[in-house]
């Protein structure tokens, strides 16, 4: 996904129905994803695709959530 793209404007989390932000990869093994700084909750990108069912979430530690929140700053 790009950063600029206007589908990122009108995406919501499927929880509390908020904003995301995209968190680009910092290594090679790692993928895009959408997140939910709010509930600590990342959605996996896959092929372009965000993946926004509740069940395709996954909750995220503290320690990463620092991590994530530096990459959304970028």
């Amino acid at each position: 996904m790009n950063p600029d793209d206007p589908l990122l404007r009108i995406l919501a989390c499927p929880l509390d129905k908020g904003p995301l932000h995209l968190v680009r990869p910092d290594g090679p093994e790692a993928s895009e994803a959408l997140y939910n700084p709010r509930l600590h909750r990342r959605y996996p990108v896959v092929d372009g695709i965000p993946q926004l069912l509740p069940s395709s979430g996954e909750q995220v530690s503290d320690e990463e959530h620092e991590v994530l929140l530096k990459q959304v700053a970028r």
